[in-house]
């Protein structure tokens, strides 16, 4: 008999750079497997054996395809047979392409970390945004949230983290604070004078779904709670509430994909005084 589909599954994307290579091939192949959530993992900027050992744990911990772009022989090695201890899939996602290139040419490539990009101004801009971006996920290093370009907030499960790495990418120094009712927000968040705050939301229905593929990774917390479709319904106000107090502005993100909402964002980030958005982007 055929096997069932999984509902959803783990995608670790790992790159030496931004990882734009990476998420571009998978954005072309995972269209075909629509019916199917991915759990998307991008782990970018990965140069040296220990910036890799802290993301070997992670694929552990969730373990699915392993996407790669990596130079160092070394590195590529250790992910490889890392992987192969787990019984993951690992693939050079460029390896196959050079290899024709080699054959054709008759000359052994010259590897260059990151070499697909141009290295100009633009390029170490995107590069200084991701940094920060990285660096300020889930709410981390609340004291630096005015050095941001853009900020999101929301609820668990509403996208934050791929929205902001997706703008990272794009030259937005972007960071993203989660909202939980029950405890207090950081002050600097309604002290970011100059900073555009924005603030996603999505159905209860959607949010349930996704939160019910996640339980398995999340064992600190009140799993009923988490789920509960009544209480994520107060999430919502909450943040509905908390945006409208502020003025900002709040995206649904339930029928769009991250590229979408970045897209949406952007829209409104650019209807802001030149004051905001100068120097960006």
């Amino acid at each position: 008999m055929p096997r069932d589909l999984p509902k959803f599954f783990h995608l670790h994307l790992i790159s030496d750079a931004t990882g734009e290579t990476l998420s571009a091939v998978v954005k072309a192949a995972i269209v075909q497997y629509s019916q199917i959530q991915s759990i998307e993992h991008v782990h970018s900027l990965v140069r040296n054996k220990r910036q890799l050992d802290r993301v070997l744990p992670e694929i552990e911990a969730a373990p699915g395809i392993v996407l790669y772009t990596l130079v160092n022989p070394e590195l590529a090695k250790m992910l490889e047979d890392y992987c192969q201890s787990l019984n993951v899939p690992c693939v050079p996602v460029l390896a196959t392409i050079m290899k024709v290139f080699e054959s054709y040419l008759g000359a052994p490539s010259t590897p260059t970390v990151g070499g697909q990009h141009v290295l100009d101004a633009e390029y170490f801009h995107r590069i200084d945004a991701l940094n920060f971006t990285m660096t300020h996920d889930d709410g981390r290093l609340p004291d630096n949230l005015s050095d941001a370009d853009i900020v999101i907030v929301g609820i668990s499960r509403t996208s934050k983290t791929p929205t902001s790495i997706y703008l990272a990418q794009r030259g937005f120094k972007t960071a993203n604070v989660p909202l939980i009712p029950s405890l207090p927000l950081p002050p600097q968040l309604e002290n970011t004078a100059g900073v555009f705050v924005v603030g996603l939301i999505a159905s209860a229905d959607r949010i349930a779904q996704v939160r019910r593929n996640r339980v398995l990774t999340l064992a600190d917390r009140d799993l009923n709670e988490y789920v509960d479709r009544d209480l994520i319904e107060e999430e919502i106000t909450f943040t509905r509430r908390l945006c409208s107090r502020n003025g900002w502005p709040i995206i649904d993100v339930t029928r769009r994909s991250v590229e979408e909402t970045a897209a949406a964002i952007l829209k409104q980030f650019h209807k802001q005084p030149a004051s905001v958005a100068e120097g960006t982007g």
